[in-house]
């Protein structure tokens, strides 16, 4: 039987005795990544040329990476069970432009310590980062690292422009996502948000409107790019519409790719030149929304 029935079969099956015990189960399966990515071969030397650094968030020691000279800093987000190495790409063409990238593990990820992290976690180490090395001229985030990234700059962090890859929007997500993949009843899927608003977000306020990427679409201002593959079977396309619908295509660029999936499109080249032209595109100053400029160059990679 694969793992993924097998663990639906007995938390299920347990729930209908008492939901307390499967509850806390199916709860720290959610909230660790379970393993660790690696550096791959091809990573491994823009990785190892990173100067490194450590920070500590809510007592977990964080790995931060920098390259370039500190000027023209950009943010690199990963996402779950992903690492800043997966940037390997950008930091190259990065350099090329002249700019510094910025880039972490967040806890419970790569090189970092802790075996869990939260999105309130993510929002402290980006606004530690832009302290150090902001403002950011730009960002460029993957998957549940954009949600993170939109709330930091919601909540006042500096950044010029975002690159969404795969980004996720709404915070519910990570719950329905979750509890389908593992089949989970609907009193584990309520149990579980109980102990998500109770245990992990305590004093958050109402998360799931709060972590919400669309809900304050007003108090981000910057140039939006985002990507998204169609066939997306991690973080559905739908994700990257709510987000187009909530910023309107004046702020914010979708490019649409086909096969590429979750991952793939992270690295593809055609994504990849494209997120650098747009991060190449001048910026005035101060940093508002701009309307003038032009399209990205549409993405046709092959299947």
């Amino acid at each position: 039987m694969p793992a993924n029935a097998l663990v639906r079969t007995t938390l299920n099956a347990a729930s209908r005795l008492a939901t307390a015990p499967p509850g806390r189960v199916a709860y720290e399966l959610f909230r660790h990544p379970v393993r660790r990515s690696r550096v791959r071969p091809a990573e491994r030397e823009l990785h190892d040329r990173a100067r490194t650094a450590e920070l500590l968030v809510n007592g977990k020691r964080t790995r931060v990476y920098r390259w370039g000279d500190g000027a023209r800093p950009v943010l690199l987000v990963h996402g779950w069970r992903s690492r800043a190495s997966r940037f390997t790409p950008y930091v190259r063409g990065l350099l090329d432009l002249g700019m510094s990238p910025v880039a972490f593990d967040a806890p419970g990820h790569g090189e970092s310590g802790g075996r869990s992290v939260t999105i309130l976690e993510y929002r402290e180490l980006i606004g530690r980062l832009a302290e150090q090395d902001g403002p950011f001229e730009a960002a460029v985030t993957h998957s549940f690292g954009t949600c993170c990234t939109f709330l930091a700059m919601a909540e006042g962090v500096p950044v010029g422009r975002l690159a969404s890859i795969a980004g996720l929007a709404e915070f519910t997500y990570l719950v329905e996502a979750f509890t389908a993949i593992l089949g989970l009843n609907e009193r584990l899927e309520r149990d579980l948000v109980r102990r998500i608003e109770r245990h992990l977000l305590p004093d958050a306020g109402d998360v799931w409107r709060r972590f919400d990427a669309t809900r304050r679409p007003e108090l981000v201002t910057a140039p939006i790019l985002a990507v998204h593959d169609e066939g997306d079977d991690v973080v559905p396309y739908r994700q990257a519409q709510l987000l187009r619908a909530a910023y309107g295509e004046e702020q914010l660029r979708l490019i649409t790719t086909r096969g590429l999936g979750h991952r793939r499109v992270l690295s593809e080249p055609t994504v990849v030149d494209n997120v650098l032209a747009f991060l190449a595109e001048p910026l005035p100053l101060p940093l508002p929304l701009r309307t003038d400029a032009a399209p990205a160059a549409p993405v046709t990679p092959a299947a």
